[in-house]
């Protein structure tokens, strides 16, 4: 097996690209717009969980709050994640607050009873881990650092589903 002697040439000029490579080829574009979605969506998930955290009340309420907190911390280290890979693939991260809810595959709620909070971040959670399983897929061998983010991003989200159906029968 030889290695493409012009694509490793290529990958000695234009240094000012950094790590995108010409092996990237014409899905570079495709594939920052699905993580500026992901942002979008992690971003919401985000308000989401801090709303709920803040105004949980109930029975339980002060230790799924305190969970609905952890939750959103992680959902912002996903976000932070996620628009490193967009500049790192030359791109950039879209925080435009006009247009996150447009955006992400995930939708705000503003539920006031606990079990309801609990159900749509379980929704929320079941949606993320089909959107990141479905690019997962698309993106396959085409970038593979962005495949491994994504992969990661995904068992978190797993977790996060796991706990919250837990949660339902409390």
């Amino acid at each position: 097996m030889v290695l493409n002697e012009a694509a490793l040439g290529a990958a000695r000029r234009s240094l000012d690209q950094g790590a995108v490579n010409p092996s990237y080829g014409p899905w570079r574009e495709d594939i920052i717009q699905l993580l500026n979605d992901s942002l979008a969506t992690e971003l919401v998930c985000v308000l989401r969980y801090k709303r709920h955290h803040f105004t949980a009340e109930g029975l339980a309420s002060s230790a799924i709050a305190a969970e609905f907190l952890v939750h959103a911390t992680a959902e912002s280290g996903h976000a932070d994640r996620l628009a490193q890979r967009i500049v790192q693939l030359g791109g950039e991260p879209d925080f435009s607050p006009d247009s996150l809810t447009k955006r992400s595959h995930a939708a705000y709620d503003d539920s006031k009873e606990l079990k309801e909070m609990i159900k749509a971040n379980l929704v929320a959670e079941r949606v993320a881990i089909e959107a990141y399983s479905q690019m997962i897929a698309m993106i396959g061998d085409k970038d593979s650092t962005t495949r491994r983010l994504l992969e990661d991003i995904l068992s978190d989200e797993q977790e996060h589903a796991e706990e919250l159906k837990d949660w339902l029968v409390v």
